[in-house]
């Protein structure tokens, strides 16, 4: 008993003793605000427990060949992606994205061909000169250093190891030698500032544009069924051969019945660009439908007359987030986007939202048949087309 009484109390003393010792080497706020970086590097050291083994300058010999040499190399691949990002935007504003008709301009067609492949290039050669900069100045400049850490259980931060965590991060920052290297930083800016400029040109170059600078077809105020020096405008179908031209007449659908349909000039026949961008133009297609007996759709005020009898033409573009409403549910008179599920009344009203993130009715397009028994558009839609226009009311 006594033995062990005395073992018991030998390690009681010596816990005592550690715990007080630890308590020691906590500084006072006093102390601490004067001790220097270095101070606070070996102290936080301490306190995580971490003994440093090896932690080798990379440069011992200051000034070396070598050592210019890796700072250029470093250097050099800052300047790169620099230069790559700068040319992205130039390839990205300046250079020709139109599409061209190479039977009529063979080299204007050949620079509208490669505007995808130099943006894409560029952009990804600006990415990975950024990242292998970083690389490459972590190996050839970090110390690579070798610790040791004892593990234990983990406490809130105190005031004492958010300065020692502070003063090992600017230590860190110190032996990196970036300081020092004024060539890698003025590099490493010129490339990273480029790259997030371009980026950002890349975000938002596409949806900056105003919709008034331009007044024709081309415009995000009209479509493809804008009418031009008073030429009739079919409803064509595609049948998958663009100089195949199908019109649809009236008796072409059954009731409760619906058609995608796209605009067809006749001075465009032989026109192969023209036919094949008529069917590829994003605003263009335009679903057609023949309401059901006893359907009676509440007509928009100002629109009243933009329907054929129990026809009615609407935009095939979601006004959520411009996807294909391609779904037609002939009992409930419904148009479904299989995007987001958003469902449109075509039976009781105006395509208006009844279901779904939509929020506007699908715009509509006035049509009637002209002599010969075929569908035309009266004009173009009198309101923007889709999710992604500022001055749309409805």
């Amino acid at each position: 008993m006594s033995g062990h009484s005395s073992e018991q109390h030998d390690e009681e003393r010596s816990a005592d003793e550690h715990g007080a010792a630890g308590a020691g080497t906590n500084p006072t706020d006093a102390e601490l605000a004067e001790m220097s970086r270095d101070e606070k590097v070996r102290l936080g050291l301490a306190q995580d427990d971490v003994e440093l083994v090896e932690y080798p300058d990379p440069w011992p010999v200051k000034g070396t060949r070598a050592e210019r040499r890796a700072e250029r190399a470093v250097a050099a691949w800052f300047s790169l992606a620099g230069l790559s990002a700068l040319a992205f935007i130039g390839v990205f504003i300046f250079w020709p994205w139109r599409y061209v008709n190479p039977l009529v301009d063979e080299r204007g067609h050949f620079l509208y061909s490669l505007y995808n492949p130099l943006i894409g290039f560029f952009l990804g050669l600006s990415i990975l000169s950024v990242g292998i900069g970083a690389i490459l100045y972590s190996k050839k400049f970090m110390p690579h250093e070798t610790a040791v850490q004892q593990r234990h259980d983990g406490h809130g931060s105190s005031e004492l190891d958010r300065q020692t965590t502070v003063a090992e991060l600017a230590d860190a920052g110190n032996r990196s030698t970036i300081a020092r290297r004024s060539m890698i930083k003025r590099t490493a800016g010129f490339g990273a500032g480029a790259f997030g400029l371009g980026t950002g040109v890349l975000v938002l170059g596409g949806m900056v544009k105003n919709p008034w600078a331009e007044t024709g077809p081309d415009s995000l105020k009209h479509t493809g069924w804008m009418q031009t020096d008073g030429e009739k405008v079919y409803l064509r179908r595609n049948t998958g051969d663009p100089h195949d031209i199908s019109l649809v007449r009236p008796q072409d659908l059954s009731p409760g019945g619906f058609e995608t349909v796209f605009p067809f000039r006749e001075s465009e026949r032989h026109n192969e660009e023209a036919l094949l961008h008529a069917l590829r133009r994003s605003d263009n297609p335009t679903m057609l439908i023949r309401l059901r007996p006893g359907d009676s759709p509440v007509e928009r005020k100002g629109q009243e007359d933009f329907n054929y009898g129990d026809y009615y033409a609407y935009s095939k573009i979601c006004t959520h987030l411009g996807c294909p409403t391609s779904l037609y549910e002939a009992q409930t008179g419904r148009l479904l986007c299989p995007c987001h599920q958003s469902q449109f009344d075509v039976a009781n009203s105006y395509a208006k939202p009844v279901f779904g993130p939509a929020t506007r009715a699908l715009p509509q397009l006035p049509i009637t048949v002209d002599e010969e028994g075929y569908f035309v558009a009266r004009s173009d839609y009198i309101e923007p087309i889709g999710p992604a226009y500022w001055e749309r009311n409805s």
